[in-house]
Formats: C-alpha cells, structure tokens, sequence
C-alpha cells in the first residue's frame, strides 16, 4: 500500500509511526509533515488548506489511501476532492464533518435525535447575548460556533466578563469566522472523558479510552489549549459507563447523521462531561484526538492500516483490535507563551537522547529538522516551530511506571522557553492507589 497522512503535528506522526510498522505498507507520504515525519517517510509541502493541489498529488502519486489527520481539510471538503478522484479516504464529508466544523449545528443536531448535552441558546448578534447568558445563570459557557484551534471556548463567571468574551468574538474577530455565531450554555460540573470511535458509515469500532489536559499550567490552571498531554486507558471508564455511552451517544450519533444524508466515515471523538445524571456530550470532534491518539496507537495491537481500510470499504465489523494491557502517557514539551505568541527557531537538542529510554518515544509536532553533513559525517539539527513543540510518549506496566519514564526522558530535552504541565496522570495515579489501599491490595497504578 501507498499511503498519505495529510497534516504536520504530533498525531500525523504518530499516525504516521503506526501506519509504518503494516507490513502491508510500502510508502508513506507526509503533507505537509514535520521533522519527526521526515524519518519515517516522505514529506510533501502542501498546507493542509490546499485541497484540491493534495487531492490531485494523491491521485497522481497511485496513493491507495488517504488518512486526515486535522479537523480543517475535513471542513473543507477534502474527502470529497479525494472520493471525486476516486483515491479511497479514510474521514468524513464536508457535510458530515459540519459536526465538529459547527457547534451550533452540532448542538441542534444533538437535540433532534435526543443526545444528552447541555442546554444552549444559539446567538447570532450582540443583543441575544444577554437573555442567552440570564436564561442559563453564572458561570455559563460561551462558544465559537466555528473552527477555532482549541481556542473558541470561554467559563465566564460575570456578566461583564461574558459581555467582552461576546464583543471580542463577534465585533474584534479574535477568531475571525469562528465567532460570527456563538452558543452559549448550561455549566456542567462534573468530570471531562475523551471517547474515540471509527465509523465506516454503519459500524462502530471503539478505541483505547484515554484522558487530556487541555489547561496550559499544572492544576487545570491557565488558558485553554490543543492539549497538553494524555494518559490511556481512562481510569474513569467501567463497562457500564462504555455501554452507556455507546448506547446513548455514540449509536444515535451515528444513526442519526446518516439519516440526515451526513453519513459519517471516519473518527468521531466524543468530549463527554461525567455528570450526576450520566454523562453528556461537551462537544464532537470528526478527527483523532491529539494528544490522545499518541497515547491509543502504541496501546493498539492490531494493524492500523488494515483497520483503515476495513472503514473506507464498510467492512469495519470484520475486524478484531485487541488493546495492549499496559498504560501509555503523553506529555506535550511547548514553547513559551503557546497558546499565545510564541517564538519559533530554538534549537532542540536531546531527542535521541530522550528515546534511548526504555519504552519511549518522542512524537514531533512543531519541529523543523535540518540534515547536512559535518567530516563526512550525517549531522541531524533539530529547531522549533509551533506553538507545540514535541510529545514524550512512554508505556508502562502501570499507568506510574509509565509517567516516570516519560518525565526521566523529559530531563534529556532542552530548547529555550520550553514548558510543561508537571502533573500529566498524577490525580489518577493517586485515585487508583487509594482504591488499591481500600481494598487492601498491592498498589497497580
């Protein structure tokens, strides 16, 4: 097979490692790919928004499919340029992929078929901002209806504060087109869950379940981000709680999309809320999480491009993924000021070094890599660029030895401004080992 992975982050790369290790593969193209894809394939320099130029790149290059990695391309069209071509896609419709493209659409979608989620109030100019936000009380949610990067979410818990989040949205534009519609919301207390399926249309297969940070400092403090880091498996998942949700969103999401002429192929990824009455959907995603699918896919004991594959063609229900017992753990190295302004071009040394550990791998998100050769010898220089910067991905055993690798391969990384959240896994590390000491067994954290 001859496969491109259209996008430049940590979870095209990780897609990317996964795809590699089929021995069914034999090429892999990267678009428009990162420093970290370069050693595993080949990149392509394509932005992820030229559609039509990769579209047409696939179709030229006898690509037998095509995997999306970012939300973007998706909304974009992209699958449709590909299915037009007749190049097989691994991702949904533009229409289908309206479902993580719109929130409103989403939200209205998830009240016709019944899908718990919170109440809302669509707003489309400054005036209905204020009876939305009195109808639900303080402190609400306000929301981007559009493609905002992780970035189109806002808790206010004044009047005054949800009157600038407003005014910023829609009269600044901070989001441009993003924050032409807002929703606001009901506040859910309660506790958040990632859950990631594959659809080929019809049938479901679930993945490893895993648990993101989305706050940029230690303690869920700070601004929202793209993510900054992931553990799996979620140490709040029961088999009650994943039928339940298979049963009560999952399914009906799926029914109900293909109902409306919105088939959906592809990922869907499910932000959940764990509230008192059962848990409801904080917002859908038609893509791989990121920084969850580089916890997933190393726990994945099955052939990701078979599994692919089995989705284009509707064959999904004749394929078997087992799940690796042991835990997986991500924890995002980003550079000063994301998810601000940033600097770019800091030189990165000590990934080999971090990957010599046992059971470690260093996954490349906002990275530039430069080869050249110094008496006769292959010189690799590594440099930053994004926000983003790099994933350090270790398995364990237990969910605490693989935290411990991950944060001792850490220590070998080095570039100026680089932070991280110092607490990815801790409080579940501690949940498990007070259960463990409840029931009076040897601690397996």
């Amino acid at each position: 097979m001859r496969v491109m992975v259209v996008g430049s982050g940590g979870r095209e790369h990780a897609l990317a490692w996964k795809l590699a290790q089929s021995d069914n593969v034999r090429k892999i193209f990267i678009a428009p790919g990162n420093g970290g894809t370069a050693r595993i394939g080949q990149n392509l320099e394509l932005a992820v928004t030229e559609i039509v130029p990769l579209a047409e790149m696939a179709h030229r290059l006898n690509i037998d499919i095509v995997v999306i990695g970012p939300e973007l391309p998706l909304a974009l069209g992209i699958v449709d340029e590909l299915t037009q071509l007749g190049v097989p896609a691994f991702g949904p419709t533009r229409l289908a992929a309206q479902i993580e493209a719109s929130k409103a659409f989403a939200k209205e979608f998830m009240a016709r078929h019944g899908i718990p989620t919170a109440r809302f109030a669509i707003v489309t100019q400054m005036s209905e901002l204020e009876p939305a936000v009195r109808r639900f009380g303080l402190p609400c949610v306000i929301k981007a209806d559009g493609l905002a990067g992780g970035k189109g979410t806002f808790i206010v818990q004044t009047w005054d504060q949800a009157q600038r989040v407003g005014e910023a949205l829609m009269e600044e534009k901070i989001l441009g087109e993003a924050g032409k519609i807002l929703v606001v919301e009901e506040f859910l207390p309660g506790i958040e869950l990632s859950f990631q399926v594959i659809s080929d249309g019809l049938h479901v297969l679930p993945l490893a379940t895993s648990q993101d940070y989305k706050r940029a400092y230690d303690h869920d403090e700070g601004p929202n981000t793209g993510g900054m880091g992931a553990y799996s498996p979620s140490v709040l998942m029961t088999a009650e709680l994943h039928q339940r949700i298979m049963q009560e969103i999952i399914k009906p999401t799926i029914q109900g999309m293909d109902e409306e002429g919105r088939t959906f192929h592809g990922v869907l990824y499910a932000g959940l809320m764990l509230t008192k009455t059962g848990p409801k959907v904080l917002e859908f995603n038609c893509r791989f999480g990121d920084p969850e699918t580089q916890v997933v896919l190393p726990r994945m004991d099955a052939d990701l491009a078979e599994v692919l594959e089995a989705a284009v063609r509707r064959e999904l229900h004749r394929v078997e993924v087992r799940w690796r017992r042991e835990a997986c753990l991500c924890v995002v190295l980003a550079s000063r000021g994301y998810p601000g302004s940033y600097e770019k071009g800091k030189e990165i040394t000590g990934i080999d070094d971090a990957e010599a550990e046992p059971h470690v791998t260093v996954f490349c998100a906002g990275v530039r890599r430069e080869v050249h050769t110094e008496n006769d010898h292959t010189v690799e220089k590594w440099w930053t660029a994004g926000g983003r910067v790099l994933n350090v991905v270790a398995m364990g055993t237990t969910l605490r030895e693989a935290r411990d690798r991950a944060y001792r391969a850490i220590e070998k990384i080095h570039f100026a401004g680089m932070f991280y959240r110092t607490d990815i896994g801790l409080r579940a590390i501690e949940l498990l080992e007070k259960i463990a000491a409840q029931r009076g067994q040897a601690t397996d954290a």
